[in-house]
């Protein structure tokens, strides 16, 4: 969930040996690339590319120049690399940037693998992050402040240092590689108005989508070059996107509003740290409140009731749900927003399955499962299974259930990590079914 903003790129926290079944993971990666207007992304590169997350302007527009080495330092995990060579490859085939891994100290990007209470003890709401001209994080405390860590001064990227958890999930680990290297590599800012991208606070895409490949490959396209202004960047833009997306030529521009400071810092407030219970739901509010009198319909309207939903939940659970079933119809417009429809299936999932409506349950997850795989987040994929997988004992189809919550903690392994937040989440999902609480069993 989002944090609070400074001029790190960073990604906001989210929240082995076992006898659990081994840890699935994705095949080949199968990117959606939807329809966009040239228009639209010829704006969202100016608004990526030349402000930091904090607001602040960014003068000229700094990439690498030349081939891109990347090395991994500290204490990975042992999915980290596998990880690592599935993106690079991406990286080189969609964006088209030559970038490769080395072992060679000389890297123009670091990847230090430490704890979280380490990265953390830098900056405490950041998963990971990524700052220039230093390679490790011993460093950064005394860097911090300097010039040489200002985003702002830079003209051309030369060293990037990465930080990226070793203790934390394999998807964590792989969805701060994803968003943190797409930064050193091109646009430091977030957008709420993207709906189909990791440059957005609110972190529903795990993984690069097929937009974010095509920013990366305008980014690193043969008319641009470090330290062009805005204005120079600007003029560019049309023959560069016309050549990497015809088909964007003729499509029509969306033309989203801007996100005012108002929905950002109240959406902030909202599912940041720090808040009290009674705030967040105010601030939540008061983002709904926004996005209603800006006349908003497209996802930002969706996530905003979504965030009432969660939030109120614990309190008013019948708002709450109506809060999700509003989403829910909203984010059913476009296919887009696919993914953000499958999250908020799983709150609607459990509901159903709390109210003991086990074959609606069935059916209304199972459609979203292969959108979830699709885009690569294991630890949804888990969820919905395991909530599938209550849904079908409640149907009395107990052989159906017995295999698909199997397959559910193959994907957990990956999505959740420990065997304790697993086995955690399976009784969180299994005191939702009826029958275990009639039985006894939870």
């Amino acid at each position: 969930m989002p944090g609070q903003q400074s001029d790190m790129p960073s990604r906001a926290i989210s929240q082995i040996d076992s006898d659990l079944p081994p840890m699935r993971v994705f095949a080949t990666p199968r990117p959606i690339n939807f329809a966009i207007s040239n228009g639209d992304l010829a704006r969202d590169f100016i608004d990526l590319s030349f402000m930091l997350e904090s607001g602040r302007p960014l003068p000229v527009l700094s990439r690498f120049e030349g081939p891109v080495t990347v090395r991994v330092t500290g204490s990975p995990p042992p999915t980290l690399n596998s990880d690592l060579n599935r993106l690079i490859f991406r990286l080189r085939g969609e964006a088209g940037i030559d970038i490769s891994q080395t072992s060679d100290t000389t890297a123009n990007i670091t990847i230090e693998a430490v704890s979280r209470a380490q990265i953390r003890s830098q900056l405490p709401q950041a998963a990971c992050f990524v700052v220039p001209n230093i390679t490790q994080l011993s460093e950064f405390r005394t860097a911090r402040r300097s010039p040489r860590t200002d985003w702002a001064r830079l003209t051309t990227r030369e060293r990037m240092a990465i930080f990226v958890p070793n203790d934390a999930s394999p998807q964590e680990v792989r969805d701060c590689l994803h968003e943190e290297l797409a930064q050193a590599l091109g646009p430091l800012n977030d957008l709420y108005r993207l709906p189909q991208s990791v440059f957005n606070d609110d972190n529903v895409h795990a993984v690069l989508t097929g937009y974010d490949m095509m920013i990366l490959r305008a980014t690193y396209a043969p008319e641009l070059r470090s330290g062009m202004s805005r204005a120079e960047v600007t003029a560019r833009l049309p023959a560069i996107f016309a050549r990497i997306n015809p088909r964007g030529v003729a499509t029509p521009p969306s033309n989203l509003s801007s996100t005012p400071g108002a929905w950002d810092e109240a959406m902030q407030t909202a599912l940041g740290p720090g808040a009290n219970p009674n705030t967040r739901r105010a601030a939540a509010a008061r983002a709904l409140d926004i996005a209603r009198t800006l006349g908003w319909r497209d996802h930002r309207l969706g996530f905003a009731h979504y965030a009432m939903g969660r939030l109120n939940l614990p309190v008013q659970p019948t708002q709450a749900i109506g809060h999700f079933q509003s989403a829910d119809a909203i984010f059913a417009q476009r296919p887009e927003y696919a993914l953000h429809r499958a999250m908020v299936a799983a709150q609607l999932g459990a509901y159903l399955v709390a109210e003991g409506r086990g074959e609606d349950a069935v059916d209304m997850l199972g459609v979203h499962l292969p959108v979830v795989i699709q885009h690569e987040n294991a630890a949804l994929v888990s969820t919905l299974s395991m909530l599938r997988a209550e849904a079908l004992e409640l149907a009395g189809r107990g052989v159906e259930a017995q295999a698909v919550r199997l397959d559910s903690l193959g994907w957990a392994r990956y999505g959740f990590g420990a065997d304790w937040a697993i086995r955690a989440k399976l009784r969180e999902i299994g005191a939702l079914n009826p029958l275990n609480r009639r039985n006894g069993r939870i």
